[in-house]
């Protein structure tokens, strides 16, 4: 839900000609905003590799929205079920504060996507957290934002990542900017401790940044006003001396 959407949801009485949103209330859908991320969904993806992070960031005051190219219950690998509350069709990158690929059969299926590759180039571009592990590492080769990027993943797709050009790493999690990769569900505490770790700070950067704009925005203004105020009162002055000749 983006900012005008989230707006009308609030005050659905307002209009554009007779109401303004309240004093503060578009830095709270902000922060609203970087407490939720996306998951991708599908069917046979691999059950340790959402449920563990999407509940380790849940722990930590986070919310996990799962999408899905349809609003149903899907069948992760070892059968334990997960239900998509958000159509992939209709997912902006703007309203979340970053993006959870898990493993298993679903990568090699939605990588099909051009919605699922554009999201995830979306997430990328804006500097936002873009996770994935074991298999998961198929989205992002399509998406071709791994160029030169250190990543690591499954070793049955080693070959696809240095081919999508990729620098591979051997490590339990590897982290790149936004990139964070792990490769098998053993690596599972220090993947999800690295996507809190990275959210945590990227919210706090990113509200440091928006009072700052927001000032500065203020100042120019107060400015124009003092301008505005010495231009009416050396015109006042230009008349009075008019008058008294």
């Amino acid at each position: 839900m983006n900012g005008e959407a989230s707006s009308k949801f609030l005050f659905p009485f307002a209009t554009s000609t007779n109401f303004r949103v309240p004093s503060g209330v578009d830095l709270w859908l902000n922060r609203v905003m970087q407490a939720v991320l996306l998951a991708f969904v599908g069917e046979i993806y691999e059950d340790l590799e959402l449920w563990y992070p999407k509940l380790r960031l849940e722990e930590a005051g986070y919310t996990v929205r799962l999408a899905g190219t349809e609003l149903k219950t899907y069948q992760g690998k070892h059968g334990y079920p997960a239900t998509a509350e958000l159509l992939l069709s209709e997912a902006r990158s703007a309203d979340f504060a970053g993006l959870l690929i898990p493993g298993g059969f679903m990568p090699d299926r939605l990588r099909r996507d051009a919605r699922v590759l554009a999201l995830t180039r979306e997430f990328f571009e804006q500097g936002k957290l873009v996770a994935f592990i074991c298999h998961g590492g198929w989205i992002p080769i399509s998406a071709k934002i791994l160029r030169g990027r250190r990543a690591t993943g499954s070793l049955g797709i080693k070959d696809d990542l240095e081919n999508a050009g990729a620098v591979w790493v051997d490590e339990a999690v590897v982290v790149d900017g936004n990139l964070i990769s792990s490769r098998t569900p053993v690596d599972l505490p220090a993947f999800a401790k690295a996507m809190v770790q990275f959210v945590e700070a990227d919210a706090r950067t990113r509200s440091a940044a928006k009072p700052a704009a927001g000032a500065a925005g203020a100042a120019g203004a107060a400015a124009s006003e003092r301008t505005s105020g010495r231009s009416q009162l050396v015109l006042k002055k230009g008349m009075l001396r008019g008058v008294l000749k």
